[in-house]
């Protein structure tokens, strides 16, 4: 071994063997006996604590749909000795409070398990030096029904933006119905059923988000959520020559227009643009205001497009004609 890290070496040793002598092995064992005392005396402080009880709703006959949003944890604040709150949330000390459909479905269609009761039942796997200072939420409510339901539409609630230079050709709500559940009161004055808000912003390709359904306090939809699909296609622009068709005309008279046909430019997505035709578009001359205007132009207009095009505009909208007796 060279010299210089058989120094090193040696020198590492001795560091180790001072961090180990006796002295510091006395300072370790009374920190630790110091810090063994201080959480004892800390957990036998009396102090509050905030702990999450399971709860579950059983007895629930079959022909019973529960409608409500039901809580599935309550949020409970006890107040007692540190350790017996350390055993309450580090050990299976606290189970599952099980709620029995049939005690609290006495009146149609909904039932309420009050403050006293939740305390009641939270009570019984307490020690009695415990303290119960708060419950969330303080009362729950279960709102039920024989199975009765309808189907009803889903109305998108949102925003949706293409990115730049793109449009969206296409969105649609899968699937674009649900069943809902309720009493019959509230069933009645459900029409259709919105989405949460949702906003899609810079969207340049297809895409698929799933989208919760707006709660309702006692209702309850199946399915809760639905698929909104979006199609983005990049703008291209085109054009079609479209004839001009004369409206209005009188009996024994005809209208010719020079040029006899119009050029129509649009945007559309590039992957429609082969969908496209001249037929999809009308140009109309009307007689009516040639009839009452000085000008020796009479005016186009753009009445009809294909849904797939955006911005669509006549080339030049007023041009020469002539009114021929037939």
């Amino acid at each position: 071994m060279d010299v210089a890290p058989r120094r090193i070496y040696g020198s590492f040793r001795n560091f180790l063997l001072r961090l180990l002598n006796k002295e510091f092995l006395i300072f370790l064992f009374f920190l630790i006996i110091s810090g063994v005392f201080w959480l004892i005396t800390a957990l036998n402080e009396s102090m509050e604590k905030e702990v999450g009880i399971p709860v579950e709703v059983v007895n629930v006959p079959d022909n019973i749909v529960v409608t409500s949003e039901m809580q599935d944890t309550i949020k409970v604040t006890l107040r007692d000795k540190g350790y017996i709150l350390a055993a309450y949330q580090y050990t299976d000390h606290l189970q599952p409070i099980r709620i029995n459909f049939g005690n609290y479905s006495r009146t149609e269609g909904h039932g309420q398990v009050s403050a006293a009761e939740l305390q009641r039942l939270i009570r019984q796997q307490l020690y009695k030096s415990t303290d119960i200072r708060a419950i969330k939420p303080e009362k729950m409510d279960i709102y039920f029904n024989h199975g009765l339901h309808k189907k009803v539409p889903v109305m998108f609630r949102g925003k949706i933006g293409a990115a730049e230079n793109y449009f969206i050709t296409h969105t649609k709500v899968v699937p674009d119905s649900v069943d809902v559940y309720a009493t019959n009161e509230m069933m009645n004055a459900i029409t259709s059923v919105n989405t949460d808000y949702t906003t899609c912003s810079n969207v340049s390709s297809s895409e698929k988000r799933v989208v919760q359904l707006q709660k309702k306090s006692g209702v309850k939809f199946i399915p809760s959520e639905v698929t909104l699909e979006i199609d983005a296609d990049v703008l291209t622009e085109g054009a079609v020559d479209v004839p001009v068709v004369a409206v209005n005309m009188p009996e024994g008279k005809m209208l010719r227009t020079f040029p006899s046909q119009v050029k129509v430019r649009f945007v559309v997505g590039s992957n429609h643009i082969d969908k496209i035709y001249p037929s999809q578009f009308r140009v109309e001359a009307d007689y009516q205001e040639i009839e009452n205007s000085t000008s020796d132009k009479c005016t186009l207009h753009l009445v009809a497009k294909p849904p797939l095009v955006i911005r669509a505009s006549l080339e030049i909208e007023q041009v020469d004609y002539l009114i021929e007796r037939l």
